[in-house]
């Protein structure tokens, strides 16, 4: 059955995902909730509450143990699957498959040198982290009832070192 959504993951992330990601998304999907109200209850944004699911944000104890009082699962079995560093990235195939992240990662394809040109006349030759980094999802409705999503990416400016 590849493909068919497994408590809110696909299926054919089944085998790359973490092994606290199989726990956090039946748990969740037991309760009904959605990482907006996670997030609300645990003190952290909703982005990065996706992004502990899917193995891709470190958590602190605190996060642990929020986490487990708000799913109803077992604190120690939450730190033992938590425990480590994140292994990121490696989840994802590229050029990605999945329509949405491929739409992310075409945005990148077309506007990527247009917002480097314009991030290096405001803030001069470096990068923009995407560590000392946060982000959000919005969802704006027009006059005509038409929905918007607005992702908002707020990363530290880190000029080049000379040497």
């Amino acid at each position: 059955m590849q493909g068919k959504p497994l408590n809110g993951v696909e299926t054919s992330l089944k085998d790359r995902l973490p092994i606290q990601a199989h726990t956090l998304f039946e748990a969740k999907a037991q309760k009904q909730l959605t990482f907006e109200q996670i997030a609300k209850e645990i003190g952290r944004n909703e982005v990065a509450v996706a992004a502990i699911f899917y193995g891709q944000a470190q958590t602190t104890p605190e996060d642990v143990e929020n986490l487990a009082r708000v799913l109803g699962v077992d604190k120690s079995k939450l730190e033992a699957q938590m425990a480590g560093y994140p292994f990121r990235g490696h989840t994802m195939d590229m050029p990605p498959k999945e329509p949405l992240i491929y739409r992310l990662y075409e945005i990148v394809q077309n506007y990527g040198y247009s917002y480097k040109a314009v991030l290096n006349e405001k803030f001069g030759d470096g990068i923009m982290s995407a560590i000392s980094f946060s982000t959000k999802v919005e969802k704006e409705t027009d006059k005509d009832g038409n929905n918007w999503a607005v992702i908002t990416m707020r990363g530290k400016w880190l000029p080049f070192s000379r040497f």
